[in-house]
């Protein structure tokens, strides 16, 4: 019997993920301010051009993970069909082991210098990538969050422990650092397959009735998967004509801004986490009251968050006076953390819930083709790398509003003052931090901040009491 979501097991699974992003919160401190001080800039920019590209390596399984997850996600463990699963599993074990091998092959043969080691670790993170999927996966729609929480704890513990280690041996050599990114997927692997042993070991189907269920999965989840990775190249795209237009130093430190600017992204991933399995079940009549109470909840909290921009910027001006430059590219970018997180939260959950993944990727698809044209006129036209940056707060701005515009038809819910509104502070801290010094910018935010609190005071008092007033155990 699958399980109903009551108020109090949403609220444990939300504290229970928000202690394991503390933890990743942590290793991605660490990862993205910490490390920069302590090796050279070409062997951070080597570093950080083997996370980007590694991060793209989960698309060679097709679909087959999202549509087990579209498929399964109303199923406590104990009612899965383990035989069905595991032999999924053994097909994306080993057709991810034979691309690990063709691509390790054609990048030690085929590239030189830096790039020949970091397409080759990328090879590895072909198997450990997917198959950490997996198992994180299972464990999300099974509703196991304690689970999954040990699970993401000894991956990024790992991954963390390993480069402090690095860092106290004072070693400067990138492949290093790439390697603790792979150990730390071996772990969690161990981990999971330890959770999910039912799901690994044991009987499977007959080979043709396992492709035939490989075909419907991926039938089921190739859109989403799309969807998914289309969205991580609204980011991606930019990223990478960077680092192919502009030099090694200046891609190393653009991608501190993108990665000091995802540390603030970290906790939005903890409730993302549980909030899909959870809308699965939760009666349908009920997501249209709950799809606004988050986002009157989420938004208010984001831009306060941005306030930290200018507080955090003088410590990093200390910390990190090599990167200076790269803090008014994150205050450029910094905005995004407002429109992915409504994406990553609230709009693409209940787009998966209402099984419109092809609606994500027509949008997603609409807000690349705009990304791109718009990168490349940045980069080779302008030569500017502000135009880029400006174009990647626009294009995820797009993103989060054609999105957010196809839920609400959905749930026939209207809430348009609210994106001009959003817009108007997201124009004001670019302003703010661009053009204004790191106090200025502060009290003018705040200010700006503290208009918008009190234009929405009435949906904040009304959560507030709601949050206050819930009973415990009341179901969602």
């Amino acid at each position: 019997m699958v399980q109903r979501i009551t108020t109090k097991k949403f609220a444990t699974n939300v504290i229970v993920s928000i202690g394991t992003q503390v933890i990743s919160m942590a290793v991605s401190f660490l990862l993205s301010l910490i490390v920069p001080k302590y090796i050279g800039k070409i062997s951070y920019a080597d570093w950080q051009t083997y996370v980007l590209y590694v991060g793209y390596v989960g698309v060679l399984h097709f679909g087959l993970l999202d549509g087990i997850v579209l498929r399964y996600a109303k199923y406590d463990y104990e009612e899965l069909d383990k035989a069905r699963l595991r032999s999924q599993f053994s097909i994306l074990l080993i057709f991810t082991s034979l691309a690990t091998i063709s691509m390790a092959a054609v990048s030690l043969s085929v590239f030189s210098g830096s790039n020949r080691l970091i397409f080759a670790l990328v090879a590895v993170g072909i198997v450990t990538k997917n198959l950490i999927t997996y198992s994180l996966y299972m464990l999300q729609i099974t509703n196991r969050i304690g689970k999954y929480a040990i699970s993401v704890i000894a991956q990024r513990l790992t991954y963390g422990i390993i480069v402090v280690v690095l860092l106290l041996l004072k070693v400067d050599n990138f492949v290093w650092y790439c390697v603790a990114d792979l150990c730390g997927d071996a772990v969690g692997i161990t981990v999971g397959l330890f959770f999910n042993r039912g799901l690994y070991l044991g009987r499977t189907i007959a080979p043709k009735e396992a492709f035939k269920e490989l075909g419907i999965n991926i039938a089921s989840g190739i859109v989403l998967m799309m969807a998914n990775w289309s969205a991580m190249l609204m980011v991606g795209s930019a990223k990478m004509i960077i680092q192919w237009h502009w030099d090694k130093i200046t891609f190393g430190q653009v991608s501190f801004a993108f990665s000091a600017s995802n540390v603030f992204l970290t906790f939005i991933t903890a409730v993302s986490v549980v909030l899909f399995p959870s809308l699965k079940r939760i009666d349908e009549e009920k997501l249209p009251i709950m799809y606004k109470k988050i986002r009157e909840v989420l938004s208010p909290l984001l831009f306060f968050a941005m306030i930290l921009y200018f507080i955090g910027c003088k410590i990093l001006e200390m910390w990190l006076p090599q990167y200076s430059d790269s803090l008014i590219w994150l205050g450029i970018l910094l905005p995004i953390i407002i429109y992915s997180s409504k994406v990553s939260l609230l709009t693409n959950n209940y787009l998966k819930v209402y099984r419109k993944e092809k609606t994500m990727l027509v949008v997603n698809f609409i807000s690349i083709a705009v990304g791109i044209v718009t990168f490349v006129l940045g980069a080779y036209a302008f030569d500017n790398i502000y135009v880029v940056l400006g174009g990647v707060v626009f294009v995820i701005m797009l993103n989060s509003i054609l999105s957010e515009i196809c839920v609400l038809r959905i749930i026939k819910v209207k809430i348009i003052a609210s994106f001009i509104i959003e817009a108007v502070m997201t124009v004001t801290f670019i302003l703010c931090a661009c053009l204004c010094s790191r106090w200025v910018g502060c009290l003018i935010y705040t200010g700006a901040f503290i208009v918008y609190c009190l234009i929405n005071y009435k949906s904040l008092s009304s959560n507030l009491k709601t949050i206050i007033k819930r009973k415990r155990g009341d179901s969602l």
